[in-house]
């Protein structure tokens, strides 16, 4: 029997009107937005559905926004059947989406995880808001060549690489003039390079501050094992107890996202079938980057009435 990973997406895949629809289907799926208000103590479902964009894109809302959303999505493909149909046997997620997989796989209860998120997106929005930095995206060059555009780029300044989301794409974290700096050598190493609108460098050096605050609240989190394995960003290896999730969640902020690893670990491991579960398409694309002889399926707020039948968007 084939073996299924569930992955969710992190920030980035938000986009005004996102669970809407879901909400409106399914009762499982309204509940999880409606307790997610109730938590937060403001309408996160409204922001999700109607805006502002500038809102919903600021790193304090952004982040929670798409954690209930994925996790409403899931309660109603659960809800509908599906979730059981795919039976998932591991779960990982980018950056933001590992704390969705972590609860989803029963590592973190839902009130306990939306209020972890919460207070990460407050901490690396101020970290950013502390020091000016950003992000570029590399395409073309392995990690040897990105590390020497890096060191000549920086000159004595804070930049890194940050995701190595898949092969020939590597974004690149670090201050703001660096990173300006990495877009005009780019040409010279071959490259491409694209600037992300972002609010800071995440995943580098710059979000040191964000690691102490985050450090404290997954101190006194209730994280409990889970026989259903969670693969870590920072080690692309699975999870092994409460205390090292805390260690590697805390680690993961200003430490660099290694997708396209996790996912060939999950690969290595047998793993033939990935259904991205959340708003966006960003995983479905990279996965058939990283390796098209798997299958990704993706279930997403636009097609999730067409998986409830059994219809997955592959």
């Amino acid at each position: 029997m084939s073996k299924t990973a569930v992955i969710f997406p992190g920030q980035g895949a938000q986009v005004v009107g996102m669970g809407k629809d879901v909400a409106e289907a399914s009762a499982e799926a309204r509940a999880v937005f409606d307790r997610a208000n109730e938590v937060l103590g403001f309408d996160l479902a409204t922001i999700c559905f109607e805006g502002p964009p500038d809102r919903l894109n600021a790193t304090d809302i952004s982040q929670p926004a798409i954690f209930v959303t994925s996790v409403a999505i899931w309660k109603a493909l659960e809800a509908s059947g599906l979730a059981g149909e795919l039976d998932p046997q591991a779960m990982a997620g980018l950056s933001l989406g590992e704390y969705t997989a972590l609860h989803v796989a029963g590592w973190i209860e839902f009130d306990e995880c939306l209020k972890l998120v919460a207070e990460r997106g407050r901490l690396m929005q101020f970290a950013a808001e502390s020091k000016a930095g950003g992000m570029v995206s590399i395409m073309g060059l392995d990690e040897a060549k990105v590390l020497r555009l890096c060191e000549e780029a920086s000159e004595g300044q804070v930049l890194a690489p940050a995701n190595f989301n898949c092969p020939g794409q590597i974004v690149i974290s670090g201050d703001q003039a660096a990173c300006r700096r990495a877009l005009e050598l780019a040409s010279k190493y071959d490259a491409r390079a694209v600037p992300l609108v972002v609010a800071g460098a995440f995943h580098s050096p710059l979000m040191e501050p964000a690691v102490q605050g985050l450090k404290t609240a997954l101190a006194a989190s209730k994280i409990k094992f889970s026989r259903i394995g969670v693969v870590s960003n920072v080690s692309a290896d699975y999870h092994a107890d409460p205390e090292g999730v805390r260690t590697l969640l805390r680690e993961q902020v200003a430490k660099p996202i290694r997708w396209q690893a996790s996912i060939e670990r999950l690969i290595a491991d047998g793993f033939v079938r990935f259904s991205e579960v959340g708003p966006g398409r960003v995983l479905t694309g990279l996965m058939k980057k990283i390796n098209r002889s798997v299958k990704a399926l993706n279930y997403s707020t636009a097609n999730l009435l067409r998986a409830a039948v059994g219809q997955g968007s592959a």
